[in-house]
């Protein structure tokens, strides 16, 4: 029978790349979203992943998430926490509510899909848990402290996750992509983008495929002895 795969996030992007490569893999796939109706219901048909709306940040609709996709596929044994937001500002332009939404979403929503998610895996003595990261929750990045906080909390939470479920056959690790060729990307503007691009030892973006590819063997079988790792693809920009 066909593990079952939960990808927050998993319409577009990063989150695509996952879903897809999982699927790939021979998993069931349900690729989660938040907002843009037209373009799940378009992924949907274009690739045959099921979609689930819901708010990562919210912990009720994670609950009644998880169970809706039990009942469709069956238990969920791999979680890819990716879905999240920017709300960027300096210090001093930062409202509490832009604060307080992307670590509600960003490491709360970790939180949320794991608490759903891990009693069952726990209980069948299996299951793999990625979480996303990024480059800025190493290195931190000017104007972002609300993201940069939310993806360094994700590392720790990783790791102590993963002490957790070692002795239950259940792997926790994450992985911390540099700037990837994504829509979020696309929307910097050309200038800064062109200075980041400088700053990348090799020369380029990352492709979300190549994320993908490093969340899949976490996800793998043959992924049962990494745990509490930290994966980080940013072509050297951050070695950490």
């Amino acid at each position: 029978m066909a593990r079952v795969a939960i990808v927050t996030g998993g319409t577009r992007g990063i989150g695509e790349a996952i879903s897809l490569a999982l699927q790939d893999m021979g998993m069931t796939v349900a690729a989660n979203y938040a907002g843009d109706d037209a373009r799940a219901n378009a992924f949907s048909e274009r690739t045959g992943i099921r979609t689930y709306k819901w708010d990562v940040g919210d912990f009720d609709a994670c609950q009644d998430a998880v169970k809706r996709v039990e009942a469709d596929v069956g238990p969920v044994d791999v979680l890819v926490n990716n879905a999240g937001i920017t709300r960027d500002a300096t210090m001093m332009k930062m409202t509490a509510e832009m604060w307080d939404e992307v670590i509600r979403v960003n490491l709360g929503g970790c939180f949320n899909m794991a608490k759903a998610t891990f009693p069952g895996m726990r209980e069948r003595k299996w299951g793999r848990i990625v979480n996303i990261g990024s480059i800025n929750g190493q290195a931190g990045q000017y104007g972002q402290v609300n993201y940069a906080a939310a993806k360094s909390g994700i590392h720790g939470f990783t790791k102590a996750l993963a002490q957790e479920g070692a002795r239950f056959g259940i792997t926790v690790n994450a992985v911390a992509p540099g700037y990837i060729d994504t829509d979020m990307v696309a929307a910097v503007p050309a200038d800064v983008l062109e200075k980041i691009v400088a700053r990348v030892p090799v020369g380029r973006l990352g492709q979300a495929s190549e994320i993908a590819r490093g969340v899949a063997f976490f996800c793998s079988e043959e992924g049962g002895f990494a745990t509490g790792s930290t994966l980080s693809i940013n072509g050297g920009q951050h070695m950490y």
